[in-house]
């Protein structure tokens, strides 16, 4: 949840700044930048002074940092050594006065450590999977280990991961035997389709041809070995900026989970994600062996506006980058935030891109593409709806509005009739608007795997479906305000039944609109046992200069109008449909260090009706449809399944 605090100011899109690459100690591996201690020191004055805890830089907080940024290195206690991890030890107490004192070497020395282990692990897995497995031995892994003893010889190491690339092997062997039944069981299907389409021409011919740009098809073992190359190679191409990113998270989280530090370029990325707007050539991109690769075309974009004959396809792999007229600068290995900041740049502004094309798997042709930037929407996040029709019992049909609204978006910097302003809240309002022109008789306003965004946007939203009253509830360190319904156009409001859909990833904003929904009864909430269960407030602060970052601080914590908060507990539902979330470890009660459940008294609202009473009759109807219903029994024993294979920590490691 981020909000908006006076005396905050807000950055829309942080200037381009000079790209410093892997300034180095001599020997390959990156070293702190000079500015990086004065960044350490803001952060220990501003962390603890601004978090809702008020808990001062103790040892007691370095003990947990140092947690924090040993497992955000080797989260399964897989590649340290337990030497290694003595070797450590000496900062456990410590971290606290080295970052007073400015000191930010000690991340270094564990990347330095950790990138040996990794490169040493990657030479052990390639020679490994140069000989075969055997799958009827009867062995089992153990995959569940952030509790478990680090390996205390290279002996023990190998062995435990021996075992775990075997487990690796034998998922893509398992994987691959379900796709095939898969396809084998639609290929008659699919055959007389295709049959039925051509009237007797060549399939290939109604498909458009066979595919030019099809990669060959990797066997399991190379697939297992092409993933940790990948990962070697982000972690070989990590800068200085990426590392202190890692530390001084980890000294933030160890007052919760949601505190963070965020370089320049996290938070350009934030400020993009609340926009969902950016200036570039409109692609997504990924690294892929030290190369920007194109993963998606985004529609709408420059390059998908782009005709020509030689253009950016799905595949192809950025390795030069050239500002207008100017030299094109080489890209390979550069850590890809970094190669993604040189591609976006100014509106208007021309780039020249030097590209190996998908249909060239070899990498020996090239290809230059130039672009002019342009602004790109990035409209995968935003709201969207659509008229569904559901036929009853009695064979009426009845027509329902769907939204489905994936993040709670909201542009900080600009007014509601300026340009760029984007609003989750005005989206929704649309389609909502649109909805009543169809005359729907009801609305599902999906929020699962929405894991949150403003508080602004999730306020104003609820003010969509209750037309006056508070909200939510926020608690800061010295005192609680109510959050009420904004002052709303009645035209834009949805009267008609609804229900809301959520899951384990719903996060923040979306337990705030559901929650003050449920207690207005205004809406019946299906889905997961409950909702996430985040129930603190974000507030980003500059750290003064542009390269120093900002820090984003739990501030304050909200409450639901009940008088509840949704910190651990989230929101339950009252018609539950599990789904596989359901059984794993996630949610805010799984996260280490976050927060305690609390309760303050409730705010002075009324309900706007009862929907409370009908949830039992409801309930029952669903259960006798969904007994019925062969796909959800088959779906309910999936659930369960992964339910009981997450509470196992071992896997057998034979096919029976």
């Amino acid at each position: 949840m981020i909000k908006r605090r006076a005396g905050i100011f807000w950055m829309a899109a942080l200037a381009p700044m000079a790209a410093v690459w892997a300034a180095g100690n001599g020997n390959g591996q990156p070293a702190p930048q000079p500015h990086y201690g004065d960044v350490a020191q803001k952060v220990a004055r501003v962390l603890p002074a601004a978090h809702l805890l008020q808990y001062p830089l103790s040892d007691e907080i370095a003990h947990k940092a140092w947690t924090n940024l040993i497992t955000a290195f080797d989260f399964d206690r897989s590649y340290f050594l337990q030497s290694d991890i003595a070797a450590f030890t000496n900062m456990q107490t410590r971290i606290d006065d080295a970052v007073k004192a400015g000191d930010v070497s000690f991340p270094f020395e564990v990347y330095r450590v950790f990138r040996a282990r990794l490169e040493d692990r990657y030479a052990y897995v390639t020679n490994l999977l140069e000989s075969s497995f055997t799958f009827n031995e009867d062995e089992s892994y153990t995959w569940k280990r952030k509790d478990a003893p680090w390996p205390a010889t290279q002996t023990e190491q190998d062995e435990l991961w021996r075992k775990r690339v075997k487990n690796e092997v034998l998922a893509q062997l398992i994987g691959r035997e379900l796709d095939q039944a898969a396809a084998t069981n639609t290929a008659a299907a699919a055959t007389n389709q295709i049959a039925s389409v051509t009237n007797g021409a060549p399939a290939a011919a109604a498909a458009g041809g066979a595919a030019t740009n099809t990669p060959p098809v990797l066997t399991p073992q190379e697939n297992v070995a092409k993933r940790y190359k990948q990962f070697l190679i982000v972690i070989q191409d990590m800068d200085e900026e990426a590392i202190l990113q890692r530390y001084l998270s980890a000294v933030a989280m160890a007052y919760d989970p949601h505190s963070d530090y965020m370089s320049p370029m996290r938070k350009e990325d934030f400020d993009i994600d609340m926009n969902l707007s950016l200036c570039g050539i409109g692609a997504q991109l990924r690294s892929e062996d030290g190369t920007a690769m194109i993963m998606e075309v985004i529609p709408g974009g420059p390059a998908d506006r782009d005709k020509r004959t030689i253009r950016l396809t799905k595949g192809d792999k950025i390795i030069g980058v050239g500002q207008g007229s100017g030299t094109i600068e080489d890209i390979v290995h550069l850590p890809l935030n970094k190669a993604v900041r040189k591609i976006r740049g100014e509106k208007g502004t021309k780039v020249v891109l030097s590209v190996i094309p998908a249909s060239d798997p070899s990498g020996t042709t090239t290809k230059i593409v130039d672009l002019i930037r342009d602004e790109v929407k990035l409209e995968e996040q935003a709201a969207t709806g659509r008229v569904a029709r559901v036929t009853l019992a009695d064979g009426a049909v009845r027509k329902l509005g769907v939204v489905k609204l994936p993040t709670f978006y909201g542009t900080m910097d600009k007014r509601p009739n300026q340009p760029g302003f984007r609003s989750a809240t005005v989206d929704v309002a649309k389609q909502l608007a649109a909805f009543n022109s169809e005359n729907v008789s009801g609305l599902i306003l999906d929020l699962r795997n929405n894991g949150g965004g403003s508080l602004r946007e999730a306020v104003s939203l609820t003010g969509l479906f209750v037309r006056s009253g508070p909200v939510v509830q926020v608690r800061e360190a010295r005192q609680i305000v109510v959050l009420p319904v904004p002052n709303m156009d009645p035209a834009m409001a949805f009267r008609k039944p609804m229900l809301v859909l959520v899951n384990r990833a719903s996060a923040s904003a979306s337990e705030i609109v559901a929650g003050a929904l449920q207690d207005y009864g205004r809406a019946v909430l299906v889905g997961d046992t409950q909702s996430h269960g985040k129930g603190t407030v974000q507030t980003v602060m500059p750290l003064g200069s542009e390269k120093f970052g900002s820090m984003k601080v739990t501030t304050a914590s909200f409450y639901r109008i009940n008088g509840a908060s949704t910190q651990r507990k989230g929101v339950g539902a009252d018609i539950v449909i599990p789904s596989t979330l359901d059984g794993l470890d996630i949610g805010e009660d799984k996260l280490p260090g976050s927060l305690p459940w609390t309760q303050i008294e409730q705010a002075l609202y009324i309900p706007v009706a009862d929907v409370a009473k009908f949830v039992p009759q409801l309930k029952e109807r669903s259960a006798k449809r969904l007994a019925d219903n062969a796909r959800y029994v088959r779906y309910c024993t999936l659930v369960r399944h992964v339910q009981e294979v997450n509470e196992k920590k071992e896997v057998p490691l034979e096919i029976n």
